[in-house]
């Protein structure tokens, strides 16, 4: 299939979901907390799985209420004294939420505000909250409170919810959003709305999760690539059986809103005498299904994610992070979407190459189909060599040119190995590029293939060994969705980044 085929709509989402919003903001009256799940900035993942979505599709869409809007930042102190990361960016949530501020700012969105939620005095939750404030940053404090969230009873009154910083708002439209799951979100909401409540303030709740896809069938394979992407978080699509008994319609949601939803239910009874929702589904507000154009497409590209999401698995195992039992979900999540490996071509063209080599060896397939690979070498690494001859590819040059130079090259590796202690002289994929660019100044086809770099973002890539961390960052970067084999290109115990 042509990688560059488009299965989603996103003028249509971006119009449909503003509309759908507004519609809720009007039902509750004068404010609605809009709980964003996943990435509000940067959903790589809906990129990946819906071709057409754009990463900042969420952001462009909350433009459109710009003026209403306001924004929330959670952050669980806990997770701060964790110094725990997201797996993506590789950076801690802190440091996450400083970044989505400059982001939000960046577009001319109001932050209103940061919570810490289960706040206990944590001294490195103190720390961030202190650094906030020198900033001239709001920082609120929510509390945990025993027995949540099945005691009803203590959670919604003055000594559950009373008891947490009221957050000032200005705006109709709250969005309250995280680095982070698991950081707190729905309590957030649910503590403004009671306290809110209290004050006499008419307020409501509503929930963005773009996956599930509610309408979509339970194993369509955008809704199994959901589960892949939150195996962590022991995450598993269901019937909602509240939507299918309210109305007799079928509709797709996770477990834990699910198993949450009676206790929602009558937390909301206790703070408005009935609740304003009759299922977990009717909650949310997410239009994305309705913007799938092409079926056939979006099933592939989800299922190419499905397997990545397996590589990375077996990969996590490998270094110890994850245990089996996690890989063995992943195993099933393929065998439910009826796929395996080999539906990925990039993944035996790079062991074809290796086998023909006997060397580490990597590929990467273009958005025409073509497939490159790239072999290990004494100037070069797999990933750097496959690096080049995709850049070649798309630029029209020939295979036989050699874009680097050598009276370029050669200083590079002294300098690693007699300078900065590499015992390894091949290039890294940034050193590659640094490289190739100073050779640009005097070379066309250097400029060329610079020029190129561009055309590979999206592009599917697998090296059959680890990749080091500075490899697999620009990769990243350059927005190419790469995997490896769970092989490490040496024996030894440690292994640098």
């Amino acid at each position: 299939m042509n990688r560059t085929s488009i299965g989603f709509d996103n003028e249509k989402y971006l119009k449909l979901q503003s509309e759908r919003i507004r519609e809720r903001i009007a039902h509750f009256g004068d404010k609605l907390y809009l709980e964003f799940g996943g990435k509000l900035y940067d959903d790589y993942h809906a990129s990946r799985v819906l071709p057409g979505f754009q990463p900042d599709s969420k952001m462009k869409m909350l433009l459109e209420l710009k003026d209403q809007a306001e924004i929330i930042i959670v952050v669980n102190a806990g997770d701060i004294e964790k110094n725990k990361k997201r797996g993506d960016l590789g950076i801690t949530y802190d440091a996450d939420a400083l970044r989505l501020i400059d982001v939000f700012r960046h577009f001319g969105l109001y932050v209103g505000s940061v919570v810490l939620t289960c706040y206990q005095s944590q001294p490195a939750a103190r720390a961030f909250r202190q650094k906030l404030e020198e900033q001239g940053i709001r920082v609120y404090r929510h509390y945990p409170i025993e027995g949540y969230p099945s005691n009803v009873e203590l959670i919604v009154s003055e000594d559950g919810y009373g008891k947490n910083d009221y957050i000032e708002t200005e705006r109709s439209l709250v969005v309250v959003t995280a680095p982070g799951p698991g950081s707190g979100k729905m309590a957030v909401c649910l503590s403004q709305v009671y306290n809110d409540n209290v004050r006499g303030i008419r307020s409501g709740y509503a929930k963005f999760e773009t996956f599930p896809i509610w309408n979509l069938p339970l194993r369509h394979p955008v809704n199994i690539a959901y589960e892949a992407a939150t195996t962590d978080l022991n995450d598993v699509n269901m019937i909602d059986p509240f939507h299918l008994e309210a109305y007799g319609e079928t509709t797709v949601n996770y477990n834990r809103d699910i198993e949450i939803f009676p206790v929602l239910a009558a937390t909301f009874e206790r703070i408005y005498g009935e609740c304003p929702y009759k299922s977990p589904t009717d909650m949310g507000v997410n239009m994305a299904g309705y913007c799938i154009t092409d079926d056939k497409v979006v099933r592939h590209a989800a299922n190419c994610e499905i397997i990545r999401r397996y590589y990375n698995a077996l990969c996590a195992v490998k270094r110890g992070d994850i245990s089996r039992d996690a890989l063995y979900k992943h195993e099933l999540q393929m065998k439910q979407a009826g796929i395996s490996p080999a539906d990925r071509p990039v993944i035996s063209a790079a062991i074809d190459k290796r086998d023909e080599t006997g060397e580490p060896a990597a590929a990467i397939e273009l958005h025409d189909g073509r497939i490159i690979t790239g072999k290990t070498s004494k100037l070069l690494g797999a990933t750097s060599a496959m690096l080049i001859n995709a850049m070649k590819a798309l630029a029209g040059i020939d295979d036989s040119v050699h874009l680097i130079s050598p009276s370029v090259l050669e200083p590079v590796q002294h300098l690693k190995v007699e300078h900065l202690g590499n015992h390894n002289p091949r290039l890294h994929t940034d050193e590659v590029l640094i490289a190739l660019s100073v050779c640009a100044v005097t070379s066309a086809e250097a400029e060329a293939a610079i020029d190129a770099l561009g055309g590979l973002r999206g592009c599917d890539a697998h090296s059959t060994v680890i990749l080091s961390q500075v490899d697999e960052n620009l990769l990243k970067k350059l927005g190419i969705n790469v995997t490896y084999e769970p092989v490490y290109q040496t024996k030894k115990l440690y292994h640098k980044n």
